[in-house]
């Protein structure tokens, strides 16, 4: 009888340490889904719902928000959801008004808990209408335009990310307006994501077949009769996003109405060396683009791993990003209530304060609050955080005041 031969010492010792490796990132990817699937596990019947016994109108202190929406998704069986996570063939026009509670926090999205909300304490999304062709759409968005003041005809567009329902970002979009302060027109773009978990190929193929719908739902807002109109895109939105500005530059029609000023890539999930070669089609002085990068997002870290190890745009090192040509705001030391550090842009008090005062002034994100210097002024819209801004080979960094 043979002997069995134990492992070498050496080639036991990385027999254990990738098992080990491999243990600790099937405890990451689970802890990770316990902790997503938790915070979708809310209903998303909440489309049109009010409290019959006591409507928001009737609540002192509610405010309210108008939000546009172009759609990739179909529309949904259930008037409650609105939309699904279905893709549809053609864009998709919408308007809906998201209430907030006297009882909001900076930050924090007032979810309904129960099938019928309490607008004393949770946002709702009430009045709910489709449009039936793009001109429709843009005739209300006109109107929305015109009854603002000549400072204020903006419009700020946001695409959401990866597990997100049709009620998320709704909410979500809800939230980022009311605690910016932004008073122009917000139009939320909603690709079909499944909003679960576990469906990340299935958003990521959903984001690519939206490319089309995006450039031409910025057709119809450079139409408008919009002054200007700011970008912000969210986790795997930015994927969408980026794609199709790279489609859109490639085919010559990029910002042909040079409405499109300020854009931020929040929280970026698109593979590095996917974004060096999208950004390779921009001429310099098109790369003006805001990219907010945290290197503790738990949520990249989870797609850094099933992408081989490859760093996402959105914990990428914020020297190597700014070579590229873009502005980065390393935020790893901003404070977040989330544990997953994923949405800082809108889920910080301070970051959120400071996005907001940079769209309200027109000023760049790095000059928020204008002065003679980059930062000048920032400081006090930070609080008691801390963020670096990198532009080019140049770094500013903004320290705690006291």
């Amino acid at each position: 009888m043979k002997r069995l031969e134990l492992l070498s010492p050496g080639v036991a010792g990385r027999y254990v340490l990738a098992m080990e490796t491999g243990l600790r990132a099937l405890i990451c990817l689970l802890s990770l889904f316990v902790l997503l699937g938790c915070s979708g596990s809310a209903k998303d019947q909440i489309i049109g719902v009010e409290n019959p016994r006591e409507p928001s109108s009737s609540v002192p202190g509610v405010r309210s928000h108008d939000l546009f929406v172009l759609t990739s998704r179909s529309q949904a069986s259930d008037p409650a959801l609105m939309y699904s996570g279905d893709r549809a063939r053609t864009l998709g026009f919408a308007r809906v008004t998201v209430t907030i509670p006297p009882t909001h926090e900076i930050g924090r999205i007032e979810r309904p808990r129960r099938s019928v909300p309490d607008p004393r304490r949770e946002s709702t999304v009430i009045d709910p209408r489709v449009y039936a062709t793009d001109s429709a759409f843009l005739a209300d968005l006109n109107r929305a335009l015109r009854e603002r003041p000549a400072s204020d005809r903006t419009i700020l567009a946001f695409v959401h990310g990866y597990n997100t329902s049709y009620a998320d970002a709704v909410l979500r979009m809800g939230q980022f307006v009311e605690d910016t302060g932004f008073r122009g027109v917000p139009v939320l773009f909603s690709w079909a994501s499944a909003g679960k978990f576990l469906d990340y190929v299935y958003d990521i193929n959903s984001a690519l077949a939206a490319r089309n719908d995006l450039i031409a739902a910025s057709r119809i807002l450079a139409r408008s009769n919009a002054t200007s109109i700011d970008l912000l895109a969210h986790s795997m939105g930015n994927f969408l996003t980026v794609e199709a500005m790279r489609q859109a530059q490639v085919e010559g029609t990029y910002n042909r109405s040079g409405k499109l000023k300020t854009i931020i890539l929040a929280s970026a999930d698109i593979d590095m060396d996917v974004f060096r070669d999208q950004m390779s089609v921009f001429n310099p002085d098109d790369r003006k683009f805001y990219v907010l990068i945290s290197a503790d997002d738990k949520a990249l870290a989870t797609s850094r791993f099933l992408a081989h190890g490859v760093n996402r745009v959105g914990d990428a090192d914020a020297e190597e990003l700014a070579k590229l040509g873009v502005t980065v705001i390393d935020m790893t030391a901003v404070q977040d209530p989330n544990n997953l550090n994923h949405g800082k842009f809108s889920e910080s008090p301070a970051m959120v304060q400071m996005i907001g005062q940079a769209l309200a002034s027109g000023n760049s994100i790095d000059a928020a609050s204008g002065g003679n210097e980059p930062i000048t002024g920032a400081v006090r819209w930070m609080a008691n955080s801390a963020y670096s801004v990198f532009n080019g080979g140049g770094s500013y960094t903004v320290v705690p005041t006291e």
